[in-house]
């Protein structure tokens, strides 16, 4: 007999359930914390960990973890937060209620020296805020998820990472200070800001994101205007947590559209690009694209068909302008389902299907590949590893795309609607919206 085809709904689900088994494989019980990849002894990345708690609803909503088990792994995390030592010593956890990027997976200190992130650390109380909506019952411990989540946010000072030009650090390290770079330019710091001004106790004025705002860049691209950055994923984190369908800010009310349909138009340029193909690469075409920041096949320079070729490991990859070494991303198009579904379910399934990135994997797909560099399977080299910051976005976006449950519990925070009003949105859910009676 032959097996029947799923729907799209079951073969969504199995996508989902896929990934979500990285958080169950690679997690630490005992504090929460969420390795930053699949490899030995790496350790913990704390927005990984951030979107694992956001993820967690999903799973139980989804039949892939208990109500029980969600609670008590959210639980455990926010505890071990609260109690992570704080200060300016170099093997803290954290400082000013910020943390480090990378966390030592038991003992949840500093690892390699490592920045203290501002963007990770909105990434990760963005986590902690979904998670205090979704539990929402009056049991004993879900109060106390509620309290930690609200204590963890109260305390992380805004006011300190701000720069001199009003924009927000990207991070600072205990023995040289403030990190030269700021948050300026359109990408994935739309969250980091949101959160910032929305603080009941270090807020940031509007004028922050004024400045940010001020910086951005805009482009046409295969006659398609656009906000411009280049790596894909920059067009889908923010939008893990907010749903940005009809509420603008000034600068897109000026522009006529909204963030959504920004992050829309930025996908379909990364798909045109592909099929444009300036560089001709091996395999790009109309269903296989994704360039973005992502694990890659080298260091290593190759002469290939006649073409010398550069290859990098880790980069921040892009398109039309930036990065472009051959390495696609299939989490990165999978991440922008909600966006634009007619051209990343053909994609989806040409990785599944026909280059087979997938099903054998344990935790579905791992980070990319790269066809022009070579290897032994049908899609060429295939990135060892997989990453947690990949794979939370496929768990949310596809929920995002199937039920809005992501969206629905954030939109229900009222600091977040407090940040997006103060950055100058309005409009659709968040005009109807009341904020609740604390």
């Amino acid at each position: 007999m032959i097996p029947q085809q799923p729907t799209t709904e079951q073969f969504l689900q199995h996508l989902q359930r896929r990934a979500f088994a990285y958080f169950q494989g690679e997690t630490n019980p005992a504090n929460g914390l969420v390795a930053d990849k699949s490899a030995p002894s790496w350790p913990a990345s704390i927005a990984a960990t951030g979107l694992a708690l956001a993820a967690y609803p999903v799973a139980v909503e989804r039949g892939f973890m208990s109500h029980r088990a969600a609670l008590d792994l959210t639980l455990a995390t926010l505890r071990f937060f609260r109690d992570a030592p704080q200060g300016p010593d170099p093997d803290a956890g954290g400082y000013r209620g910020f943390y480090y990027h990378f966390l030592d997976m038991q003992s949840g200190r500093r690892a390699w020296h490592c920045e203290l992130s501002t963007v990770d650390s909105a990434f990760l109380l963005a986590g902690m805020l979904t998670a205090a909506q979704f539990f929402a019952g009056d049991s004993v411990e879900q109060c106390e998820i509620r309290n930690l989540a609200e204590a963890l946010y109260r305390r992380a000072d805004w006011q300190w990472a701000q720069a001199e030009d009003g924009t927000i650090g990207h991070g600072w390290h205990p023995e040289s200070g403030f990190i030269p770079h700021r948050w300026q330019g359109y990408d994935e710091g739309l969250l980091l800001y949101v959160l910032a001004l929305g603080s009941p106790t270090h807020p940031l004025p509007s004028s922050a994101y004024t400045a940010w705002a001020s910086t951005y860049e805009w482009k046409r691209c295969y006659g398609i205007d656009y906000l411009y950055c280049a790596p894909l994923f920059t067009h889908q984190l923010s939008h893990v947590w907010i749903d940005f369908r009809g509420i603008q800010d000034a600068c897109m009310r000026a522009a006529g559209i909204d963030y959504f349909e920004n992050s829309r138009r930025a996908t379909q340029i990364q798909r045109l690009y592909a099929i444009d193909n300036p560089l001709r690469f091996n395999g790009y075409g109309r269903d296989e694209w994704g360039i973005t920041a992502s694990d890659g096949p080298g260091p290593a320079r190759l002469r290939i068909d006649g073409v010398d070729r550069q290859f990098y490991d880790y980069e921040s990859r892009g398109a039309p302008y930036g990065l472009d070494d051959g390495t696609l991303a299939p989490w990165a198009v999978v991440a922008s389902l909600p966006f634009a579904p007619e051209i990343v379910m053909p994609a989806i399934h040409h990785c599944v299907h026909h280059l087979q990135l997938h099903d054998h994997n344990r935790y579905g797909f791992k980070a990319t590949y790269n066809s022009t560099f070579g290897g032994q399977s049908a899609a060429g080299w295939v990135s060892p590893w997989h990453f947690g910051l990949n794979l939370g976005p496929i768990v949310l976006m596809i929920e995002n795309h199937r039920s809005g449950l992501p969206w629905k519990l954030t939109s229900g925070c009222g600091w977040i609607r407090d940040g997006l009003r103060r950055a100058g949105f309005e409009g659709g859910w968040l005009n109807a919206r009341v904020r609740p009676e604390s």
